[in-house]
């Protein structure tokens, strides 16, 4: 069973910065997109950024330029580096990965999604 351990949400005031991180764990041989999305209170749920097991990257045009999404695939953790954050920023992240394979030779194409983490940016 893929499991996934999210951390460094937060409070921060407008204009900080906050890095945020996700670890997945479960026999895992490969996987092939791990991305962020977030929730805010009372709006629809929306990718904010996409990493690709080949290097690929995609960004919300609401993010671009400010946030930077890096993964390390000897850990399997993709990071989430979010600079000059906005109060309409503030929302439920959640870490999400995609098309995985696990041990001994097992593909799920679908999503696995982590429990969440808060950050909340203050004006």
């Amino acid at each position: 069973q893929v499991q996934l351990v999210e951390s460094g949400g937060g409070m921060v005031q407008a204009g900080e910065s906050l890095t945020l991180s996700c670890e997945a764990s479960g026999n895992i041989i490969q996987i092939n997109v791990m991305s962020w999305y977030r929730q805010a209170l009372g709006k629809q749920r929306e990718l904010v950024a996409a990493h690709t097991r080949t290097g690929s990257t995609n960004y919300s045009n609401a993010v671009k330029d400010r946030f930077t999404i890096s993964r390390d695939g000897t850990k399997n953790t993709v990071y989430l580096q979010m600079n000059n954050l906005k109060p309409e920023d503030t929302a439920v992240y959640y870490c999400v990965v995609t098309g995985i394979t696990q041990e001994p030779s097992v593909f799920s194409p679908g999503q696995v999604w982590g429990r969440g983490t808060q950050v909340t940016v203050s004006s």
